[in-house]
């Protein structure tokens, strides 16, 4: 079986790395805790606090095994090779939308560090996978869920 490639920034390796140490030593303890508490209530058939902690127990457990996965099968990626005004995943890409000019500013990472709100777009993304690969004044056609737009690439930077 082949496993999954997780392409991600050095710096979005540590952060996953930073985040499964912090459920492994810190969030367990605090739901082992919970759960020696609420079993102390008594009946657990109606113990809502008991079902809470046992609920969260299991979401930390699961985040863990893919935090875990996803750190082991990560491939950092490397921009070496790569033209400096090429699009390419882990660096930072600015374009304006055609007619009217708004500019729009993204850096292009792997799936496993997205974070659309910080301006992080997944290299899965429509508008990454239109922009990879092309270079500074190329005009692209990206096709979106509310419709084509067209942009100029004006700026790339390496973030």
């Amino acid at each position: 079986m082949v496993e999954k490639v997780y392409p991600m920034t050095l710096e979005g390796k540590e952060k996953l790395e930073q985040e499964l140490e912090e459920l492994k030593t810190v969030k367990r303890g605090e739901i082992i805790e919970r759960i020696k508490v609420a079993r102390s209530f008594g009946d657990l058939s109606e113990n809502s606090e008991y079902e809470s902690a046992k609920d969260e127990q299991a979401f930390v457990e699961g985040r863990i095994t893919t935090l875990e996965t996803m750190i082991r099968f990560a491939e950092i990626i490397d921009n070496e090779g790569a033209d400096s005004d090429e699009v390419t995943i882990g660096k930072t890409v600015i374009f304006v939308e055609l007619p009217d000019g708004d500019e729009e500013e993204y850096m292009i990472v792997g799936s496993a560090e997205a974070d659309p709100f910080s301006g992080k777009i997944s290299n899965d993304s429509p508008i990454a996978r239109a922009l990879i690969g092309k270079k500074i004044n190329d005009e692209v056609t990206i096709s979106t869920p509310g419709g084509d737009m067209q942009v100029k690439i004006t700026e790339v930077k390496n973030s």
